[in-house]
């Protein structure tokens, strides 16, 4: 544990009420934000996207399940990985039990990745997930989003000095770096008018740090994400973690 300042219980009060006041600002700030993202221009889907699910070949329409609103995340695992990404299964942990939630409010939520559907379903019952995930392997629609990348974008990256948190990950995914980095995160979201699809929102990076409730909590803790200095990403899937 490092060191920090000690105080009276009346100087952490005071203290406390002044980071208060900015944690109300961010509050509303962060309300303002989201009433931007509602604003955004809708752009009509007109690419015809094929997606192989557990019930079959189906379009993006197909996947709003009877409702309007449909929210994707773009999970890396791509045809020759032999495992979900650890970093996007962390995240799928706070997405499923939230489905549930979403559909209350109109809203289905799905994952989609380009690995065959089998090894996707195959990979869902290990982790113990519920949620709909489809394979988008016959399409483009993670590459027209941003989230796939091909040889030729990505030799700069691979000419230069790997970080160790990649080779992890992509030993983590069975596969190697070029085969783990060909795929990116991400979450797009869509609403169904009149039987049109159209794309609403896009995110990457850190943009999805709110489906990473984990940090948020961390953020709260004395010693917070304690990630500066870390040449690995303490991350793992939730079935590997070993004794404290």
């Amino acid at each position: 544990m490092p060191e920090h300042s000690i105080g009276t219980r009346e100087e952490f009060e005071a203290a406390r009420r002044e980071l208060l006041v900015e944690e109300k600002e961010l509050t509303r700030r962060g309300d303002e934000l989201a009433r931007k993202r509602r604003e955004l221009p809708w752009v009509p889907v007109e690419k015809e996207y094929v997606f192989e699910t557990a019930q079959g070949t189906k379009g993006l329409a197909d996947l709003f399940d009877g409702r309007s609103q449909l929210l994707v995340y773009h999970f890396m695992f791509g045809p020759p990985y032999e495992a979900g990404c650890p970093v996007c299964s962390s995240i799928a942990d706070t997405l499923d039990p939230n489905a549930v939630h979403l559909g209350a409010r109109d809203v289905t939520l799905i994952c989609s990745s380009r690995a065959p559907v089998g090894k996707l379903l195959a990979y869902r019952d290990r982790m113990g997930w519920s949620f709909d995930w489809v394979s988008s392997g016959g399409s483009d629609f993670h590459r027209d989003l941003g989230f796939q990348y091909t040889e030729e974008e990505l030799e700069p990256f691979l000419r230069g000095e790997i970080p160790p948190t990649v080779t992890q990950m992509a030993k983590a995914t069975g596969t190697d770096v070029l085969g783990y980095v060909t795929e990116g995160p991400g979450m797009s979201c869509y609403a169904l008018s009149d039987g049109t699809v159209y794309r609403t929102y896009v995110t990457t990076a850190r943009g999805l740090e709110p489906a990473m409730a984990y940090y948020g909590l961390l953020d709260r803790t004395a010693m917070g994400r304690h990630e500066d200095g870390e040449d690995t990403h303490w991350l793992r899937r939730h079935d590997e973690y070993g004794p404290a």
